[in-house]
Parts: C-alpha cells; structure tokens; sequence
C-alpha cells in the first residue's frame, strides 16, 4: 500500500513540473526557441551562438573581440552626469493561437522582401552579425520600412527574440531611416515563432516628404563644410566640432532618438547626436557604427574607423562647457572606467591600443595601424620624376649613392639616414608647425624602413619625437596616418598626415 501511495505521490509531482514547466515556456517564448535549439531546430551549419542567429566574431580575426570591462563606475564623472538617454529597442508581444495565426495569414502577406538588396560588412556591421536566415528578415524589414509599412509576417521562421535583434541590427545601421522608432509589436505561437511583425514609426511620418528635405539640407549645411577638408581626420573633426556647436542636449527633445532630432530640431540626447554622427560620417564615406551600452545609465556613442584603427567618439560627453576632445578617438581601455557595450555593440570591432594590436610573434606589421600601403594619392602629393643613370660600370659608394639619388629623384640633404636623423626631423616639423593638421614628408634609405616599423610598433617613436613635441606645443592628443611611397634607387619618401590637440 504504501508503494502504491508513494507512486501516486511520484504521478502527481512529475504532472505539476510538466505544468509548470509548460507555463514558464508560454510566457518566456525564448526558453522555448532555446529547447528548440537544443533538439536541433536551428539552421544546419550556422555558426551561431545559441538560438538568436548571432554569428560570433573570431578572434583571430580583424582588431579582436570586445572585452567587456568588469567594472564600470556607477557614478557618471563630473561635467558630463546626466548626459544620457538612450532607450533600449522595447517590444510589444502577444502569444495567439494556430487558429488565431491563420487567420492573419489570410488578411496579411510579407510586403517587401528585401530581395536583391545587399549591404557591406564595413558600413553596415549589424547586418554581418546575422545569420543568412536573419539576413533574410532583415532586409525584409529595411524595405518595408522604407515604404512605411507597417504589419506582415516575416519571410523566414524567426522567433521573437530572434526577430528582436533584427529589429535592433536594422535600427543601428541605418540612422537614415529617421522615422522608424525603436520599438515594435509581434505576435508568437506558442512555439516561439513570429507571425506578425508591426514596426513603430515618429510624427515625420505625417509630411516625410517635407521632413525629408529639411533632414536632406540640415545635413548638407555640414557636409559641405567637410567635403572641402583633405584628409578624413580633419572631416571626423569637422563633424564632431559641428554637432557640438548646433545641437542642445534636451531630454525632453521630441524624437530624440533620432538623427533627426539633431540634426533638423537641434535639441536631442545621446542617442540622438550618436546617430546624427554616424549618419553624417556615413555620408563622407568613413566607416561609422551606433554603439549602445551602460555609462551610469543606459548611453549611445560612436565607434569610428580611420584606416584600419577604430576609435570610440562620444560628441554627447564632449559637448559640455567648455567643450572638450575628452571622450574623442579613445580606445576600450580608455572607455573602460566609464563606458560598457551591451546589445548587439558588444559583437562590434574592438578599439584596442595601438601598442595592444600588434602581435610580434606572428610577425604582423604596424602597416596594419599606421599605414595605408596603397594610397591613391598620398596627401594630394605627387611624386617626383625619376631617372635612370645607371651604365653598368664599377662605380665606388659615392658614386653608387649619387646615382641611386638621382634616380630617386632627390638630393643628399633631404635623405635621414639614421633613426636618430629621422626622429629629429618630425620633432622640429611638429613644433614648428604647432597643434591641429600638419602635413609633411621626408626621405629616408630602404634599409632603415624596419628600424623604423619596429619604432612604431613598440610605441618607440613615443620617447623619440612625440613626447617632446607635445610637451613643448601644451597638447595631449597625437594622431597619424602615415603612406610610403618608393622612389626608387632604394629610398622611400613618407608622407605624414599628423593631428594633435
């Protein structure tokens, strides 16, 4: 008897787990993409992390994985509290039944699909986190947003978490699309799959041909000013300078999540100046991602790319008064204290520390930091004619330097011959020039170009002009981008395209 009151006691325990199991799936439809994940109903061969079709950057590969840093100060510093406002996509969702989902299908359809349209990696990182699935719905929802639809079903089994990120990537990646706003509505099965996907638009819906135009010349008015600019660390500048001047920190600011906000309104809060800068940098050509994360509360801010460098930019937190280049071009470690991705962000391109980036036991370059090794036109320099003097007899040193001159097309007194020579040369270039853009080149002999790399690379060159330098002209802040070009008769000529402040 009593095994048989022990078994029932057993029947009736396992049945409230299975219940309760049961109930916790339906309101958390994410448990139940996950089980689902699990008995192998994810997509063959994607390499994901787990069910939201996230592709997980390699480390091997490009700048590194973001490290997320482990303590990030509670208290925003002084000059900058309060400086936030950044909202998080929200969502809407409703679990209806088969019958219910039938229905709609008779009353919905996909709208557009998306189909052909394709965005590269480089401008448009969120789409490359996604899985060839998700790519799917994200087109999906870019076109549709483009034609201001709002409800239908997407053209691919997603679920809502899954359908979330999506959401989230199009949203990032796209701060032209000023009308979408970051929320949306679904309705799941109890499966987990999205049946219904209906997208949130602002108030420049009701005349978006007229708050096109004035988004279109409100935008114009800097990028004119840029444009006229050499190099793309002076059009950074430009735009970063810019906002900071027209735009008013406001939380109460209507639509300021938007770049329009910014832009055409003048008044927004962090997310708004963020995708003001990402949109305007765009438009320029430069690589520029929406970051989202936690800065005391919850913050936007930009990643930049200059050359294969990628830089955090706050205009948000530099937009104080006084203004200041504080949070300007900065890598993670110098985020760390303040700043922390979450989202999607944290799958972005590392900004590591220049010295951070190398890695001598591979034996990568500092090309990879400091040098476009194919320029166009280097700096709008051209290069000088070269000639060829050689006639084949035993010539002595002199005589053998004295023609490789030539050819090089240069005279003795402009070749540094030594690190010492060189490192002379851009100090005295960069006093005499003081702080801001300067541009200069100089000349030195084939062999000691990897003395040379190796200086930067070890952060060398440092110690050996840069400190000085900056000492003297009262600056803190020293970037470069510096391109070779080869003369011929073993010199190379280094052009130098400098920024300090």
């Amino acid at each position: 008897m009593k095994i048989i009151k022990r078994f029932f006691y057993f029947i009736i325990a396992l049945l409230i787990a299975v219940c309760v199991g049961i109930l916790v799936c339906a309101m958390n439809p994410s448990i139940t993409a996950k089980l689902a994940a699990l008995v192998g109903q994810t997509e063959p061969g994607a390499e994901q992390t787990v069910e939201e079709g996230i592709l997980v950057p390699d480390e091997t590969v490009g700048t590194g994985v973001y490290q997320i840093p482990e303590n990030v100060s509670q208290t925003v510093p002084d000059g900058v509290s309060g400086l936030t406002g950044y909202q998080p996509i929200v969502s809407d969702t409703e679990q209806i039944t088969r019958e219910e989902a039938d229905n709609l299908n008779d009353v919905l359809a996909c709208g557009e699909t998306g189909e052909g349209i394709d965005f590269s990696s480089e401008s448009y990182p969120y789409y490359s986190m996604l899985d060839n699935t998700l790519k799917k719905v994200y087109r999906q929802i870019y076109a549709n947003a483009l034609e201001l639809n709002t409800s239908f079903t997407p053209v691919a089994a997603v679920t809502v978490e899954q359908v979330k990120n999506v959401v989230e990537a199009v949203y990032n990646d796209h701060p032209e699309l000023f009308w979408l706003d970051a929320g949306f509505s679904a309705k799941y099965l109890e499966t987990g799959i999205c049946v219904e996907l209906t997208l949130e638009y602002n108030d420049t819906v009701n005349d978006l041909k007229t708050a096109g135009q004035d988004f279109a010349a409100c935008a114009e008015e800097i990028l004119s000013g840029a444009r006229e600019l050499e190099s793309n660390y002076e059009k950074e500048k430009y735009i970063h300078d810019a906002l900071v001047q027209i735009v008013e920190y406001d939380r109460t600011a209507e639509m300021n999540q938007s770049a329009y906000s910014a832009l055409v309104l003048g008044k927004s809060v962090c997310a708004g100046y963020a995708r003001a800068f990402q949109y305007l940098m765009q438009q320029l050509g430069i690589p520029c991602y929406y970051c989202t994360g936690y800065a005391g509360e919850d913050h936007a801010w930009n990643i930049v790319k200059q050359g294969s460098i990628y830089r955090n930019v706050d205009v948000t937190w530099d937009d104080t008064d006084p203004s200041t280049y504080d949070y300007y071009n900065k890598s993670d470690s110098e985020y760390a204290a303040t700043h922390r991705r979450t989202g999607l962000a944290v799958y972005l391109p590392a900004c590591a520390d220049v010295v951070q980036s190398e890695n001598a036991e591979t034996g990568s370059s500092i090309v990879d930091d400091h040098i476009n090794p194919n320029p166009r036109e280097p700096l709008r320099w051209q290069s000088r004619g070269k000639t060829d003097n050689s006639n084949g007899d035993e010539l002595s040193e002199e005589e053998k330097r004295k023609e490789n001159l030539d050819k090089a097309g240069i005279t003795e007194d402009e070749v540094l011959d030594t690190l010492e020579e060189y490192f002379e040369d851009c100090e005295k270039r960069l006093k005499e020039a003081g702080t801001g853009q300067i541009q200069f080149t100089n000349v030195i002999p084939q062999e000691l170009w990897s003395s040379l790399e190796r200086a930067y690379s070890s952060g060398k060159h440092r110690s050996g002009y840069v400190d000085e330098a900056l000492k003297e002209l009262n600056a803190k802040y020293f970037a470069i981008q510096l391109q070779v070009q080869r003369l011929g008769g073993g010199y190379y000529r280094l052009y130098h395209n400098i920024y300090t402040e």
